[in-house]
């Protein structure tokens, strides 16, 4: 039992530079606290006491702002960053070495009984704001960005982004081997930005040819449509893209 709590303790240290000492991470981290009462919780809902069970996390809601169903399975050194509005529904499960930040839900979409909440395999970090949604998996050593809302499985190692989210390719995710804090990177190749990019590209290289085209014309004596385009900004539109 205490060598379980100071691995929760340890994890703190490990995962936010903030952390001073051991009495302050006791007293003063919601995240843990909100671990401890769900750790208590969950053994009553499994020993069939699930009223007792759902007074804990009602209480541990009311202390903490964060609110873990008794029934989610969580795995070993799961930390929770500021917490305040993470929702974890019934059927979520958390592999080990998780990491939310706060305002994360994971929610259902069902009112169906069985499986309705995410799965996050182990090294999973979820940044502020972002949705998980439904029975799907998002598998070991993913990211995902900041306010993304995740509807569809995301494979191991992979970085989702937007809304709904896409998966992106990555660079810099790691920090001297640990967790990118709030699954922020410096590179993101985003396919839709690129795809983006190349429409404006081809769009402004179609109207210099077209340009190109009525020039000619003229010149060879051709009557052409004195109307003006609208002229491509493709500045404001890259700037948009960015």
């Amino acid at each position: 039992m205490f060598a379980r709590l100071k691995e929760e303790i340890a994890v703190v240290f490990d995962r936010d530079p903030a952390a001073r000492n051991t009495w302050e991470v006791i007293t003063c981290y919601p995240g843990f606290h909100a671990m401890l009462f769900h750790r208590l919780a969950h053994s009553l809902w499994g020993a069939g006491l699930k009223w007792l069970a759902r007074l804990v996390s009602h209480l541990s809601r009311w202390l903490t702002g964060i609110e873990i169903h008794p029934g989610a399975t969580i795995g070993r050194r799961f930390f929770i960053d500021h917490g305040m509005g993470v929702v974890i529904g019934e059927t979520a499960e958390i592999g080990n070495d998780c990491t939310l930040y706060h305002g994360v839900t994971l929610g259902g979409t069902s009112w169906n009984k069985g499986k309705r909440h995410p799965t996050l395999g182990e090294g999973v970090v979820v940044g502020a704001g972002a949705k998980i949604l439904g029975p799907i998996t998002v598998g070991a050593g993913a990211r995902i960005g900041s306010n993304a809302v995740v509807v569809k499985e995301v494979p191991p190692g992979a970085t989702a982004i937007g809304i709904p989210a896409r998966i992106v390719e990555a660079e810099g995710m790691a920090q001297n081997g640990r967790f990118a804090a709030y699954a922020v990177v410096k590179d993101l190749n985003d396919p839709l930005a690129k795809a983006v990019h190349e429409l404006i590209g081809h769009c402004a290289d179609t109207d210099q040819r077209i340009e190109e085209i009525l020039a000619e014309l003229r010149r060879l004596g051709g009557r052409t449509d004195k109307r003006e385009a609208h002229p491509l900004d493709a500045d404001a539109l890259n700037k948009m893209v960015d």
